[in-house]
This record gives structure tokens, C-alpha cells and sequence, in this order.
């Protein structure tokens, strides 16, 4: 048997009033979404060339990258949402890249790290890919051939600044 569900709602005239902390959440959620996906920051390392070496001091001991919630390396792109592309990417890598980038989840964002992710660095010709941003939009670019860990590390702080900024789809407007 079914029950007939009455809803009580206040007679009319009356106002009732809402709890003012709860509307100064609601109007933060997206500061606190972004705090907390600017600090959870799992990186996919697409490492093709001689940048490989810069990338591995950047997570050692003496600049330590976990200090900014990006040091947990994923090595399957379903469970990353940093694709940093370390080094030269031909035109037979080109392909790959963009697999691996449509693996992952939303939201997700990319670094290209050096001037060969970058632009192609010297190598102008037909082999080389010149800049990732032909075949994946990228968020931002490390300058530098290699690029120093101080400089790899200004631009994860700026992702970071970036990612705290943006809308958080995942929650609806009646939060």
C-alpha cells in the first residue's frame, strides 16, 4: 500500500529564514573545490627526451614537488589529471599523445615542459612535432632547453592559481 506524502509547508504570509552560513558556503563552494583540486594534483609524465633528466630533479629531495600536492606520478592516464609532455614529440608520437589525453578524465590539463614540447626546439624538420599545442590545447608551457627545476616549479604554482580560479562543474547550482 502506498503512502500519500503530504508536504508541510509554512502558512502563507509567513517568511521563513534562511541560516546565513549556509548561503556564505553555497556562495564558496567553488574556493573550496578549487583549494582542494589545486592541491591534489596527479601528474602523467610523458617523458621523450634529454628534459627526462630536469623532470627527475624537480621530484627529487632538494625542490620536492609533493610540498605542492603535485608528487604522486600516475602512470595510466585514467587516474591523472596533469599530463605534463617532457621533451621532443615526433610526428609518430603525435598519435599516442592525444590517446592518452582523451584517457583522461575531466577535468584535466597539460603542461608542455621545454622548448620541444614547447615549439619543437631546433629540431625543424619533418620529423618533429613543432609545439603539442598542434594536436592537444595546453595549458602551460615551461620555457627552456632543459628547464630549470626553479622554473617547473613556478609553473605548477601557477596551474595551481589557475585550477583555484576556475568554475568546478562537478557541483550543481543547488548545493
Amino acid at each position: 500500500m502506498a503512502r500519500n506524502i503530504i508536504p508541510i509547508q509554512p502558512a502563507a504570509g509567513t517568511q521563513v529564514a534562511k541560516e546565513p552560513t549556509f548561503d556564505y558556503f553555497t556562495t564558496k563552494k567553488d574556493e573550496l573545490v578549487g583549494w582542494a583540486r589545486k592541491f591534489s594534483i596527479f601528474p602523467y609524465p610523458f617523458v621523450t627526451a634529454c628534459c627526462g633528466m630536469e623532470f627527475m630533479s624537480v621530484s627529487s629531495t632538494l625542490y620536492d614537488t609533493d610540498r605542492f600536492g603535485a608528487a604522486l606520478p600516475r602512470f595510466t592516464p585514467r587516474q591523472a589529471d596533469l599530463l605534463m609532455v617532457v621533451g621532443t614529440v615526433s610526428h609518430k608520437q603525435a598519435p599516442v599523445l592525444r590517446r592518452i589525453y582523451e584517457q583522461m578524465c575531466e577535468p584535466k590539463w597539460v603542461m608542455a615542459f621545454g622548448v620541444c614540447a614547447t615549439s619543437g626546439g631546433f629540431y625543424n624538420n619533418y620529423a618533429v612535432l613543432q609545439g603539442i599545442d598542434k594536436i592537444i590545447p595546453v595549458d602551460i608551457y615551461v620555457p627552456g632547453c632543459p628547464p630549470r627545476p626553479e622554473t617547473v616549479i613556478d609553473a605548477i604554482m601557477k596551474l595551481q592559481d589557475q585550477i583555484a580560479g576556475e568554475h568546478h562543474v562537478i557541483l550543481k547550482g543547488d548545493f
